[in-house]
């Protein structure tokens, strides 16, 4: 499996092999969706709460009398089908969102999104991620040199000028090996990968 190495021009200035086991898997649409809907849903806080009939605002004297208005009877304002008053079921604040994925699975998914990136060619490598100073001046002309907008970098190691320099870009986001996740991969609309992380990943979802 053949990718392209981009110079600093955004280039391709040769070719470079990725290893079959990460990079050349077959799409598994299902699999792939189940990873993403997972991270998100492990990345939910769980703090959402509605108030109860018991827990609102509301005074515990009857509305009106119980006969001769005409209207249905009446208890409380805290009744569910009352504007103002508590909800049916409402959700508990300590609500659990998380889904279970197994390591497997999870090797399996990432190596399956890589695979589709390179089908598709929007993944390249480059020799190396690095700047000589914080600026972000001076990242973001490297990614406009390179004709690249949307971009998540994966670099071997990502030292305190690169972090610097990249996080005030927007629509770029740069990581180490471990921390690349689905949704991420998923959604940047080019992937650069330096040719250490790739060891890296090789090791991680072989």
């Amino acid at each position: 499996m053949q990718v392209e190495l981009l110079n600093d021009q955004g280039q391709a200035a040769s070719n470079v092999d990725l290893p079959e086991t990460v990079f050349g898997r077959d799409y598994n649409e299902s699999l792939i969706h189940q990873l993403v809907v997972a991270y998100q849903a492990n990345a939910r806080q769980g703090t959402r709460a509605q108030k109860g009939r018991d827990a609102v605002n509301h005074s515990t004297k009857k509305p009106f009398k119980q006969k001769g208005t005409g209207r249905a009877r009446a208890g409380m304002t805290s009744s569910p089908i009352w504007r103002g008053g508590g909800r049916a079921f409402p959700n508990s604040p300590d609500e659990n969102f998380t889904q279970k994925i197994n390591k497997k699975m999870y090797r399996a998914g990432m190596a399956s999104i890589f695979s589709q990136l390179v089908r598709e060619g929007r993944l390249a490598v480059v020799d190396s991620m690095k700047v000589d100073s914080p600026k972000t001046k001076q990242l973001a002309d490297k990614f406009k040199a390179m004709n690249l907008r949307s971009v998540l970098v994966i670099a071997d190691e990502v030292d305190e000028n690169l972090y610097l320099a990249s996080r005030n870009l927007t629509n770029v986001l740069v990581v180490e090996p471990r921390y690349a996740d689905p949704l991420s991969l998923v959604h940047y609309k080019k992937v650069i990968v330096t040719k250490a992380a790739v060891d890296q990943l090789k090791e991680m979802f072989a």
